[in-house]
Formats: structure tokens, C-alpha cells, sequence
């Protein structure tokens, strides 16, 4: 019975759980990446590299099946543009843009780290910086479009996942000195 009563909606429920995870993971992934890069967990014995990449993939591979699934959907109906072109398709099409700009920021920003050694580390890490922001347009997305956008439980968990995410990210703009100011005594 329970195979019978989800199987129309099979597509939009899978859509659906993997942008759950997106969020989940690249919230955490953001965590942990403002963590190595604002310098807390340095010399402190902890290496989370192979975690944060894992994260980023995990985080890549559901966004992809976010996407995708949405293909089979019997009630949004979208084509390969809908889903993979900003401002094409016509359901709320500003919140759909964003999760198409913020998928593909995430995916070309998160595969640029195995092109490091072509692009240069320091260019590298100043390209990376714009993750935030494609994490910032995804949980916009969530908020913005998400099915479950209004409800208790999503909330809460979004809040719990982001909110460090988010105090991390602005303790970090907050102590990057400005490009006007000068590091060297006069």
C-alpha cells in the first residue's frame, strides 16, 4: 500500500530528500572548511582535509541527484534547461535560479581543488572563498523554494546545520582586514 501511494510522487520525494542532504552537507562542509581556513583547528593536531573533501563529493553527488530527479516528476514536468539553465524554467523562477547558480557554483568550485596545481594555491583558495556564497544561495534556494520551506521541522533543522556555518562565515569577514588598510607599520 505505502509502494502504491508514493510511487506517483517517487521522483519529487527523492528530489526532495537529496536537496535535505545538500543542505545538511554543505553545511557542515562550510563549517568545517571556515574552521581550516579561519585557522581554528590549525596546530591543534587536527587534519580535516580528507573530511571536508568527502563532505564536498557527498555534497556534489546529491545536489546532482536533486537535479536529475526532478526529471521524472509527473507534476513539475521540467526539461534538461529547467533544471540546468538559470531563469528558463517558469515555476518560481527566481528561487529555481538561485539552486541552479549555487548547484553549479558548488560543482565547479568544488572540483576546482583537484585543478589546484594548474590554477595555483593562492589563486586557488581565493577562488574557493566564493563557496560561501554558493552555499548562501542554496540555503536561499531551500528557504525560498523548499517544499517543507515553512515547517517546524525544517526550520529547525536548518537552523541547526547553518546557524554555525553562518557564525563561522561572519567572524571570518569580520576579521579579514580590508584591502584599503595597510598591514605595514608607517
Amino acid at each position: 500500500m505505502l509502494a502504491t501511494s508514493t510511487a506517483p510522487h517517487l521522483f519529487w520525494i527523492t528530489s526532495r530528500a537529496a536537496g535535505d542532504a545538500a543542505l545538511i552537507l554543505s553545511s557542515i562542509g562550510v563549517c568545517i572548511g571556515l574552521l581550516m581556513g579561519g585557522r581554528f583547528v590549525k596546530n591543534r593536531g587536527l587534519d580535516l582535509r580528507s573530511t571536508h573533501e568527502a563532505l564536498s563529493m557527498a555534497t556534489l553527488a546529491t545536489i546532482v541527484v536533486h537535479a536529475v530527479t526532478l526529471l521524472g516528476d509527473s507534476f513539475l514536468k521540467p526539461n534538461l534547461a529547467d533544471i540546468a539553465i538559470p531563469f528558463v524554467s517558469g515555476y518560481m523562477t527566481f528561487w529555481t535560479s538561485a539552486g541552479i547558480v549555487a548547484g553549479w557554483m558548488m560543482i565547479l568550485l568544488g572540483l576546482s581543488y583537484y585543478a589546484r596545481a594548474r590554477i595555483g594555491p593562492a589563486r586557488w583558495r581565493r577562488l574557493h572563498r566564493w563557496t560561501a556564497l554558493a552555499w548562501v544561495l542554496g540555503l536561499a534556494h531551500s528557504l525560498g523554494e523548499g517544499t517543507d520551506a515553512g515547517t517546524a521541522w525544517f526550520l529547525a533543522m536548518t537552523a541547526i546545520v547553518t546557524v554555525p556555518a553562518l557564525i563561522l562565515l561572519f567572524v571570518r569577514l569580520l576579521s579579514e582586514p580590508s584591502p584599503a588598510r595597510s598591514t605595514t607599520p608607517a
